[in-house]
């Protein structure tokens, strides 16, 4: 575990370290990328311990999107797992049966299946409450409640939780935060600064990039934090396997253009969208008219690179889907291709059609992820697909 926190003062601007990351060459023989670990195990040499002992515990091909993920977000230690939900468990690990916890209403659907499926089975309770309004949440801590669960923007509802405000009542009550920055990334929110507990990421999703692999992160700037998310990393041993933290952080290097590329086509989208006919509403931060657009921008430095959009027919989404070419359909999101998801099969099946319904989550709504292709490519198919 690496102390990151006094390289991430040397002035060092994210594209250069998002190329560098903690480490960017071997140290043995030069190579321009960290070998591939795959070893299962590691010689000890006289019977004593080494820096390495078997895989579980540590391994150099995770360590090092362990430590990049530190460095980015600003953070003493890093944490790679086999999957976003593996993060997200691990991070929820911290809690000990009896406690109570405080979610996000809105969350994508393998958070809720979790909190609401998972969790009670081990003893804790789970409330989800709107973070959005901060006086609702307030009341809805109790004695035993530990930590809070969000989402900010909600995923696919967008909604936008004061990052501040949460963190103020946490200290106030003595509460864990912990927080899914998926969406926005390090490049455009950065929670620890905010006085986050713990950041988790589905690194499936923008920092891997390419839609192939599966990996999820956690980072902490509290060592006491770290030391207990390091212990049931080893314990549980959901790690990141050696080739897929190869390919995260390859994908990683390149993730400042990526995004850049993508959010400008998604404000493009967002606007053509919201002027369709058949749209009813378009939910993206980069609009004038979103709701909560200054609470957004208080605590990220841009909107991103996916948007939701609402059809006024709903019926309608099944020949929208036959239609559109180029997009891959599909419940995932931050790929260099565009992906285009309808949440209420798809990414949200997972959550009861009534719990759906009573957040807000319509049969009509589609999550769209924009990648690097061309924005009139993908605006012209998008609008045949929806005058079909």
């Amino acid at each position: 575990m690496t102390d990151y926190s006094s390289n991430h003062s040397d002035g060092l601007r994210p594209a250069t370290l998002l190329v560098h990351q903690g480490r960017d060459r071997d140290s043995f023989t030069g190579a321009a990328t960290v070998p591939i670990y795959t070893a299962s195990t590691y010689h000890q040499h006289g019977g004593r311990d080494g820096a390495y002992d078997y895989a579980r515990s540590g391994n150099p091909s995770r360590e090092q999107v362990e430590d990049a993920i530190a460095l980015l977000e600003g953070g003493t230690a890093g944490f790679a797992y086999a999957s976003g939900m593996a993060a997200i468990a691990g991070a929820l690990a911290l809690l000990d049966s009896g406690d109570h916890l405080l979610a996000s209403s809105d969350l994508y659907g393998g958070s809720y299946r979790y909190l609401s499926t998972v969790l009670p089975r081990q003893g804790i309770t789970v409330d989800f409450v709107d973070t959005t309004d901060a006086a609702k949440f307030a009341a809805a801590i109790r004695p035993e409640t530990r930590a809070i669960f969000i989402e900010t923007p909600s995923n696919p509802l967008f909604r936008i939780t004061s990052l501040r405000a949460m963190v103020e009542l946490a200290q106030h009550h003595n509460l864990l935060t912990i927080l899914d920055n998926t969406f926005m990334t390090p490049l455009l929110l950065r929670p620890l600064e905010l006085g986050v507990d713990v950041v988790v990421h589905s690194a499936t999703k923008f920092l891997g990039g390419h839609s192939d692999l599966l990996a999820g992160l956690a980072v902490t700037a509290d060592a006491d934090l770290a030391r207990r998310l390091k212990h049931y990393q080893n314990a549980a041993g959901n790690v990141l396997a050696p080739f897929d933290a190869f390919l995260l952080s390859r994908g990683m290097k390149t993730l400042k253009i990526r995004l850049e590329a993508a959010q400008a086509g998604a404000g493009v989208l967002a606007e053509r969208l919201s002027q369709h006919p058949a749209v009813q509403q378009v939910l993206y931060p980069g609009l004038t008219d979103f709701p909560h657009r200054a609470r957004h921008f208080a605590q990220s430095s841009g909107p991103g690179a996916v948007l939701s959009f609402i059809l006024r027919e709903p019926a309608r989404v099944a020949g929208l889907l036959k239609r559109v070419r180029l997009p891959i359909i599909a419940p995932s999101l931050g790929g260099v291709e565009t992906i285009l998801t309808h949440c209420w099969s798809m990414s949200h099946a997972a959550v009861p059609d009534d719990v759906k319904a009573s957040i807000g989550l319509s049969a009509g709504l589609l999550r769209l992820s924009v990648g690097i292709e061309d924005v009139e490519d993908l605006w012209r198919d998008l609008e045949q697909s929806l005058e079909g």
